[in-house]
């Protein structure tokens, strides 16, 4: 089993910037891909940005240039910086990754954590 923890929400101004943490902890043999997304009320949850874990990025359209996603392999850790943020940005924010359990398996397990809220607003 993994967990995944996210940590760094809150409440900021527009133009205002936020670094949200994802640790994974448990037992597996590696992490895959580590992704964020979020999901604003009423709204489905969507893809902000993902890192592979060679560091290959991709990012949502409205989030390029503003948002910059980044790991440490070692510690088994994702990172979310956002800049010039703006109230459009307002949502709970999940961290997810791609686990393998064990060397011999294949098969990718996909793990979210609880959310961590990012409000902007003036």
């Amino acid at each position: 089993q993994v967990q995944l923890v996210e940590s760094g929400g809150g409440l900021v101004q527009p133009g205002g910037s936020l670094t949200l943490s994802c640790a994974a902890s448990g037992t597996f043999f590696r992490i895959n891909d580590m992704a964020w997304y979020r999901q604003a009320p009423g709204k489905e949850r969507e893809l902000v940005a993902r890192i592979t874990s060679d560091l290959r990025t991709n990012y949502a359209d409205s989030m390029k240039g503003r948002f910059r996603i980044s790991r440490n392999n070692a510690k088994n850790k994702v990172f979310l910086q956002m800049d010039n943020l703006n109230p459009d940005d307002t949502a709970v924010y999940y961290c997810n990754a791609e686990v393998r359990q064990e060397s011999w398996i294949a098969r990718r397990d996909n793990y979210w954590g609880q959310g961590t809220q990012v409000t902007v607003s003036s």
